[in-house]
């Protein structure tokens, strides 16, 4: 990383809150910028999920191994020299993109989110698997979390951190599949939010969620 892409990656002193994140006023002025990482980026972590889902269950050869190394090798070394802070990735601000172009996250889409509730659409991939054809149980967490921390921001309309996170696991969680998620906030307790998520194959309900998320105070991490 050069000295030019970090005095540019790190927040300066009038924009910052305390810890390391920025305050709202960067948040928002970042949150809809759909350009960086530029056009092709989707297609970068499309490719990177798939390689995510063919190392889950490959087994090369010892020479097929030792080949694709070199490749991946090639790879890190050919990002390591674009990698910028938190703050500067696309992975907070592309809302355009599946999971925001997370690869942590397993892919969602949104299709609503308010103070009445977020509504979404997830897919557990191969990478995913947990046993038997199931989604992994901490994978399905994974998700919940993330949406049910969304449900909280955008109810309290401020940033939040999880408190507790309980699941329960209902029904076998296909992979593979496009599943439905509903998370809100069934109340909210001065800086504590309460949220509830369902997740659903169809009209099969696969794990339900209860949460309590914290809104952070300015300058808190």
């Amino acid at each position: 990383m050069s000295e030019q892409q970090v005095g540019a990656a790190l927040p300066s002193a009038e924009h910052h809150e305390g810890g390391f994140r920025p305050m709202m006023e960067l948040i928002e002025e970042h949150a809809s910028d759909t350009t960086r990482g530029g056009p092709h980026f989707g297609a970068l972590i499309e490719q990177v999920r798939t390689l995510m889902d063919r190392a889950r269950l490959a087994c090369p050869s010892d020479q097929e191994t030792l080949e694709v190394i070199g490749i991946l090798e090639k790879l890190n070394d050919k990002l390591d020299a674009s990698v910028v802070d938190e703050w500067s990735s696309p992975t907070w601000t592309r809302h355009d993109l599946p999971g925001r172009g997370n690869i942590t996250l397993p892919p969602f889409t949104v299709d609503r989110a308010d103070r009445d509730g977020v509504d979404a659409r997830v897919t557990f991939r191969t990478f995913h698997l947990g046993g038997n054809a199931a989604a992994h149980g901490g994978q399905i967490a994974i998700a919940l979390d993330e949406l049910l921390g969304m449900a909280a921001a955008v109810h309290a309309g401020g940033v939040t951190r999880t408190a507790s996170l309980t699941i329960d696991y209902r029904s076998i969680t296909p992979l593979n599949t496009e599943l439905r998620v509903h998370s809100w906030a069934e109340r909210q307790e001065g800086r504590k939010v309460y949220v509830r998520a369902t997740l659903h194959a169809g009209e099969r309900l696969c794990a339900e969620a209860n949460g309590l998320f914290i809104v952070l105070k300015p300058g808190q991490q």
